[in-house]
């Protein structure tokens, strides 16, 4: 069997901001209807988080939930327990309308770290950014430049942006070009 690679080869930029692919982590698409008992405790037991609410995220030391739109999560695991992710989901789940998909695969992440951070995503992506609107925990699917992409903002001040493995490389250039030393515009700090 290959062995897995990570998107953009471990890559990292330091400019304004701090730009690096986070490497391998598993990600599971899980759709189905967010409201009922059986899916959140589907998710408490496989991850051990609730549903989180709309465009928040939630983590914990099993991974991460994010909501992404009203029927749509985003899970975020270990790669090697991705198998047992979806086994336990499909247990809780089974006779009800659902699908959990592994996409780590066809997925990147990048991290966004640093104080240019969020004045680095701002540049390229039509979201309000400003500290005091954007808050850990909040996730947004939006354009990366010309790209589709969602990020979300950790309790520690890292952006985490995700977009198709296909178009990674697209969006850690962009990203390093918005953080390149000399391109400060102050909104952000």
């Amino acid at each position: 069997m290959s062995e897995a690679v990570p998107p953009l080869g471990g890559a990292r930029f330091n400019g304004l901001a701090m730009i690096e692919d986070a490497g391998l982590m598993g990600m599971i698409t899980l759709r189905g209807d967010l409201a009922s008992a059986a899916m959140k405790a589907a998710v408490k037991t496989a991850l051990g988080l609730g549903i989180p609410d709309q465009r928040q995220a939630l983590s914990g030391e099993g991974g991460s939930a994010l909501w992404m739109s009203p029927d749509e999560l985003l899970l975020i695991c270990a790669r090697d327990g991705v198998a047992q992710v979806i086994a336990s989901l499909e247990d809780a789940l089974a006779g009800r309308h659902f699908l959990a998909l592994n996409v780590s695969d066809a997925r990147a992440v990048i991290r966004v770290t640093g104080a240019g951070a969020r004045e680095t995503l701002a540049k390229l992506c039509p979201v309000d950014l400003a500290p005091g609107t954007f808050t850990p925990g909040m996730v947004r699917r939006t354009r990366l430049g010309q790209i589709p992409a969602a990020f979300w903002l950790d309790g520690r001040g890292a952006f985490h942006l995700i977009c198709f493995r296909s178009v990674a490389d697209y969006a850690f250039g962009a990203l390093c070009d918005a953080a390149a030393p000399g391109g400060a515009v102050g909104v952000h700090g």
